[in-house]
């Protein structure tokens, strides 16, 4: 069974929140880096809510950057359903 990986995200305010890692996601050309992760809140009773970033790294640290641009959030969109229908 994998092990979950667990990390601290901080907000702009400074709040930090651990969050689930579910993956990480690369462009084809490697040029970008999104992470998949959930705060383990339950939507609907049933399904997790679940969070999709653009994700850079800033000197030592990683920073996270939402996805605003509707061309790039498909093409995630399509990245996702790849590792879906691989499993």
């Amino acid at each position: 069974m994998d092990e979950k990986e667990w990390i601290e995200i901080e907000d702009l305010s400074g709040e930090k929140t651990k969050v689930e890692v579910i993956t990480y996601l690369a462009s084809e050309d490697d040029t970008r880096k999104y992470i998949v992760y959930t705060k383990n809140e339950i939507k609907d009773d049933v399904d997790y809510v679940i969070y999709v970033s653009k994700l850079f790294k800033d000197g030592d640290t990683y920073k996270l950057k939402e996805i605003t641009d509707d061309t790039e959030w498909r093409y995630v969109q399509r990245l996702m359903k790849k590792i879906a229908n691989a499993r």
